[in-house]
């Protein structure tokens, strides 16, 4: 007994290890590469009068600590599914991946939008406060999170393995995707304003969650606009914000695009 307890919590450990390790390596090199990236570009920045790089030691030191917190509830997700305590998932295959990491995407939007106005009533702000220390956010300021915050927002990886038949592969991608679009979405430098991320199309840009930190009442969702729109909490300005970067990014009349030559 003793014996296959400690082999369950050493099996665990290297799940864990695994992930976090994976999830730190992702993060730093999101982020130094973000910030090459932006300093090549300090046009593009959208809060022009602040810069929050003061506070990157402090994020990064926070987000060490959440993402082990986020890769914690992972990973035993994953240990259950492997223990068989979770429902079957399907198959893993060219069609259930895809179609799993889609699905998976829109519930967890859903899930993040409601988690995320929970943390803004005024019982459990204590928790998200941290995080809106930055109010001009940096691509180190997506994980500066408190424990609490981290299990309400990052709880889907812990409980979505118990309630959809999801390959590992599927889950895996999408988490994937999350950290390195939240890196993006904190990074306080706009690269993907278009009309794909704008009304009437459900995407979203930098400036959508950048926003969120500078006026702390709008714009909730995660990867989509579709909640805010449905609950009225999108920022009144969003739209036009995308509008005037397109603008900025348009050539004059007359003016011929450059052709890299």
């Amino acid at each position: 007994m003793m014996s296959s307890l400690m082999e369950s919590g050493l099996q665990y450990l290297l799940y864990f290890a695994v992930v976090y390790g994976a999830t730190v390596t992702v993060y730093f090199a999101t982020g130094i590469g973000i910030t090459i990236l932006n300093r090549r570009h300090p046009e593009r920045r959208i809060q022009k009068t602040r810069n929050g790089d003061k506070r990157k030691w402090i994020e990064i030191r926070s987000s060490l600590s959440a993402l082990a917190v986020s890769a914690a509830m992972l990973s035993f997700g994953y240990f259950a599914q492997v223990r068989g305590w979770t429902i079957t998932p399907i198959e893993t295959s060219w069609w259930s991946v895809p179609l799993m990491f889609a699905v998976s995407m829109v519930l967890y939007d859903a899930w993040f939008y409601w988690g995320h106005r929970l943390l803004h009533l005024k019982m459990f702000y204590r928790w998200h406060a941290p995080h809106h220390r930055s109010v001009a956010p940096t691509v180190w300021s997506n994980d500066s999170s408190t424990t609490i915050d981290t299990m309400i927002e990052h709880g889907y990886y812990l409980v979505v393995w118990f309630v959809l038949p999801m390959p590992a592969l599927a889950l895996a991608a999408q988490r994937l995707f999350d950290q390195v679009s939240g890196m993006i979405g904190h990074s306080g430098f706009e690269y993907f304003a278009s009309p794909t991320s704008r009304w009437p199309s459900p995407m979203i840009c930098t400036s959508f969650h950048d926003l969120h930190h500078s006026s702390f009442r709008y714009n909730y969702g995660n990867f989509f606009s579709i909640w805010d729109r449905m609950m009225g909490t999108v920022h009144p300005g969003y739209d036009g914000m995308v509008q005037d970067f397109e603008t900025q990014d348009a050539p004059a009349a007359g003016e011929k695009p450059a052709t890299g030559r």
